[in-house]
């Protein structure tokens, strides 16, 4: 599943587009994100937001699970971000420890899946990054 999101005003960068396009993993609890903000040496990373997505009825709503990880293009290294960021959500009652777990173990079975590689040893299920729906996706003109 894919949306597009105008880039706040504040962040856009002249000459870039101002609408990201969004993919949901919606079995793994993640959003993917190639900034258009990100200019120079960021260009063409992935942003993976750790998600909860709540179902109401047709509409799917998007919670941000403070967890982010950043990635290059050839996957050859990661950066896991905004751990701090979800210690403190647990801390002040914003999440339930339960929601923290899940959060985690999103993040670790993401790295298994799709960031380590087979000489780092056994990591169960891999897969190929990007998935093929969000390749294909990626070709469609803005919604």
């Amino acid at each position: 599943m894919a949306y597009d999101v105008r880039i706040l005003p504040q962040y856009q960068v002249a000459g870039r587009p101002t609408v990201d396009r969004c993919y949901l993993l919606l079995e793994e609890a993640v959003q993917l994100t190639k900034p258009a903000v990100f200019e120079g040496p960021l260009e063409g990373w992935w942003y993976v937001d750790l998600v909860e997505i709540e179902r109401t009825g047709d509409e799917l709503v998007v919670h941000d699970m403070y967890v982010d990880l950043l990635f290059p293009p050839g996957l050859k290294r990661y950066q896991v971000l905004d751990l701090e960021e979800l210690a403190g959500a647990l801390t002040d009652g914003k999440i339930s420890t339960g929601q923290c777990a899940d959060a985690l173990t999103a993040t670790q079975q993401f790295v298994h899946r799709y960031l380590r590689g087979p000489e780092e040893g056994p990591n169960g299920p891999s897969a190929v990054f990007p998935p093929a729906e969000v390749v294909a996706l990626e070709m469609l003109p803005a919604f």
